[in-house]
């Protein structure tokens, strides 16, 4: 697994999610998340801002609330 970053906001029903300047790539689209206790959160479904330090935008798994997001880290999962 790989940290992606932390949410920052919600918008239009997704979770915002800022990569961390010391990533080097950021995650594919498509790629399954998750939150610190390993419980899956959504999808990656757009990579988006400035390419140094840019945003994903993640669409939750149902059930799933999104303003308790927002604040917390989020991690890739490896496949």
């Amino acid at each position: 697994m790989r940290r992606v970053g932390e949410v920052v906001r919600t918008a239009q029903r997704l979770a915002i999610v800022r990569v961390p300047a010391e990533a080097t790539e950021p995650p594919s689209i498509g790629r399954r998340v998750v939150d610190e206790s390993l419980e899956t959160v959504g999808e990656i479904v757009d990579v988006f801002g400035p390419a140094a330090r840019p945003y994903v935008a993640v669409t939750p798994d149902d059930g799933v609330s999104l303003p308790s997001l927002v604040g917390q880290p989020v991690y890739a999962r490896s496949s």
